[in-house]
């Protein structure tokens, strides 16, 4: 069954080292970011810009898995950083000899930055820029007269700019292409179907790696696809084809999921041998930088295996044999795609950016965070805890529980960076003796921070921090720095900044993930009901992959609750009642995404939304009550819910599959629509007997003496 939701963001001391394994692209993806950071060290330590600590740490944020788009997201930076830093110029003007104005334009520009962060698309880098804005004019408030002031804001202007510059030029030379990542993870889902197939019942990783493909869905690998366009590296009939291969590999996912998750599904070896060897040929297509074409699947006859082994069989044998094959479906799938796509279009302000009141809190919030930091180091004139302030932007998030989630993080990889950093300053840059020698001591520090930071989500935060922690005390300026009342000041003020944030988001206009848990739930519902209704297949794929990455984000954000505090977090029995909803949900996917492959539109279908939306598990008289009475009322939902042939001029699969409803097919049809009925219901019935089970253990367990 599913995992409970609240199990999935508790990494502990048992799974830690899981989640530090190493996975395929993740020593690449460390190796170019330790490159960057090393190479970046090099040319401030050359040209004596100060703050070499910020500009390598830059480069942890504007570097992603494909070269497209961290290009692009230097570039991006770079334009934004240099509007930033004209901005700051002209704020100087004004406020540099006064004290007062200094601070005034340092909140009046964090509060205006941050809302703008939080309200629109420049999410990921506006808390950086405005952190770079209020430094910057701190920093300007020291300077004696105009001219050392206009070289601090070059300094400043090239402590980003040099990460950005060296980042294009390393990802351009090394990084991998969008097409190549695409094929690369196509390969991985296909071995980790082909495993579950061929070892079901054996207790490995590959489960766990496929359910959690299921979760992510595709929406990574479209975008490398169009990245892949972007950049030239794929023509547009090779991203079709790899798009219908996204398609088909969802499906052959599904199939093996419902395999291995079921006993009574698995199919015989003289099944699972040929499609295993089919897989395993066409990973190894794809990671070779193709694609399969014209695959032939020899298969024993499948009219002897029971109804769900038939519906693995089949769709594992269509899957294959027209994994990258592209038809006239395609043509209508771009042409249904497009009204939903211009829908969810946007500009650069997210849906209701001035009207919603969480924005300007949580602008309002940091900049009160920060300000108090400042005022802090400023007032009893410790400069060296001024870490504090640089904190406060990159720890604060839009919920509590995300804040205090990144807070736990950073607090742990601050102490581990703490620790490596003091003991290479004891221990390594006494005997450094030149440049290439720290470019050495950065690569192996950088190193070990993005292998965590580049990994798994639920410990990346941690990587970032060890970082930052690392190069602050190593890079104490333009070269390697010996001073451990340095660290030691640093460090105390990363931990005071998380602290400061803490106190302010838990108190202050705390924001629950619960505010959005209801509406998303309702919103997965919905999109259920478009897949099931969606006649095309690709579409309809598509849109199911996304239905099941929604789910997969609200059991992130119901096992994020922990985080929050108990006068934030909702009450137990409110979360149960979520999570139990989305264990349904879990456990439906297979058989709903199932029956609107052969029958869009069913009936049996709405009627699991709608026991869904109510909440009410059915028991099991009432199951069976209800798969008899969708039996009877739509023994052929497709020949309804499909638009007449004759007017879109494209083959109607589903209604050709039941050509007359007393020939043999249609019975076969019938009871392989009887059987994913029942699968369905029984696998509520299994959920509800075990929440009436834990509700009984939970009153004994409560129950007075």
């Amino acid at each position: 069954m599913a995992q409970p939701a609240g199990d999935l963001a508790r990494p502990g001391a048992a799974d830690l080292l899981k989640l530090l394994a190493p996975n395929p692209g993740r020593v690449a993806m460390a190796t170019r970011i330790a490159l960057i950071c090393a190479l970046t060290v090099s040319l401030t330590s050359v040209y004596g810009t100060p703050e070499a600590a910020i500009s390598a740490y830059v480069v942890f944020f504007l570097n992603r898995s494909d070269r497209v788009m961290s290009v692009v997201l230097g570039v991006a930076m770079l334009v934004a950083i240099t509007v930033v830093v004209g901005l700051v110029l002209v704020v100087a003007m004004f406020a540099l000899d006064d004290p007062l104005w200094r601070v005034a334009c340092i909140a009046g520009l964090s509060f205006g930055l941050l809302f703008v962060t939080s309200a629109s698309k420049l999410r990921p880098v506006g808390a950086i820029i405005a952190m770079i804005v209020g430094f910057a004019l701190d920093e300007l408030g020291s300077v004696p007269f105009g001219e050392v002031a206009t070289r601090a804001l070059l300094y400043a202007w090239l402590m980003v700019a040099i990460p950005i510059a060296v980042s294009i030029c390393v990802n351009l030379l090394i990084a991998p292409s969008p097409r190549r990542l695409a094929g690369r993870e196509l390969a991985k889902r296909l071995r980790l179907a082909a495993s579950s197939l061929a070892e079901p019942e054996a207790r490995h990783d590959a489960h766990d790696t496929l359910s959690v493909c299921l979760r992510e869905g595709d929406a990574q690998i479209g975008t490398w696809l169009k990245l892949a366009v972007v950049e030239g590296s794929s023509v547009s009939a090779d991203v079709a084809a790899l798009r219908q291969a996204m398609s088909s590999t969802l499906a052959i996912l599904v199939a093996a999921d419902l395999a291995r998750r079921e006993p009574s599904v698995r199919l015989p070896a003289s099944f699972i041998g040929p499609i295993v060897d089919a897989l395993e040929n066409m990973a190894r297509m794809l990671e070779a930088g193709g694609y399969p074409v014209n695959i032939e699947l020899s298969q024993p006859d499948v009219t002897e295996l029971t109804p769900l082994a038939r519906i693995v069989a089949e769709d594992l044998r269509d899957a294959i044999t027209r994994f990258a094959v592209v038809g006239v479906e395609a043509v209508v799938e771009v042409e249904a795609k497009a009204p939903m796509t211009t829908s969810k279009r946007g500009g650069f302000f997210l849906p209701g950016a001035f009207t919603n009141p969480e924005h300007v809190r949580y602008a309002l919030k940091t900049t009160v965070a920060a300000m108090f930091c400042y005022l802090l180091y400023s007032q009893i004139n410790w400069p060296g805890i001024h870490t504090c302030f640089i904190t406060v932007y990159m720890v604060s998030l839009g919920t509590t529980a995300e804040t205090v989630e990144k807070m736990t993080l950073r607090i742990a990889g601050c102490l581990v960076g703490a620790v490596l950093g003091t003991a290479a300053i004891v221990f390594v840059t006494p005997v450094l003796t030149s440049v290439v020698e720290l470019m050495v001591l950065v690569l192996f520090g950088a190193w070990v921070s993005a292998w965590v930071a580049f990994g798994s989500p639920r410990i990346a935060y941690a990587g970032f921090q060890i970082a930052l922690v690392f190069f602050m005390c190593v890079l104490q300026g333009a070269a390697p720095g010996f001073d451990l009342t340095v660290a030691r000041d640093r460090t105390i003020g990363i931990l005071i900044g998380n602290v400061i944030v803490y106190l302010i988001f838990t108190r202050v206009w705390p924001v629950s993930v619960a505010a959005r848990v209801d509406t998303a739930l309702a919103a997965l519902r919905q999109q259920w009901e478009r897949v099931a209704a969606l006649p095309h297949a690709g579409v309809r794929r598509a849109q199911a992959a996304s239905a099941m990455a929604q789910r997969g984000a609200l059991e992130q954000d119901l096992a994020l609750m922990h985080y929050e505090p108990s006068w934030v977090r909702p009450e137990r029995e409110w979360i149960a009642e979520r999570r139990d909803v989305l264990a349904r949900i879990s456990a439906l996917e297979g058989p709903m995404f199932l029956l609107a492959e052969r029958w869009p539109g069913d009936v049996a279908i709405d009627g699991w939304l709608d026991q869904l939306a109510c909440g009410m598990p059915q028991t099991a008289s009432e199951a069976d009550a209800a798969a008899d009475a969708a039996l009877r009322v739509a023994p052929n939902p497709a020949s309804s819910a499909l638009p007449d042939p004759a007017m879109t001029g494209i083959p109607n699969p589903a209604m050709s599959v039941i050509p007359n409803p007393a020939s043999p097919e249609a019975a076969v049809d019938d009871d392989i629509r009887t059987a994913l009925l029942h699968l369905g219901n029984a696998r509520l019935n299994q959920l509800e007997h075990a929440a009436s089970n834990d509700a009984a253990k939970d009153l004994t367990t409560h129950a007075p003496a």
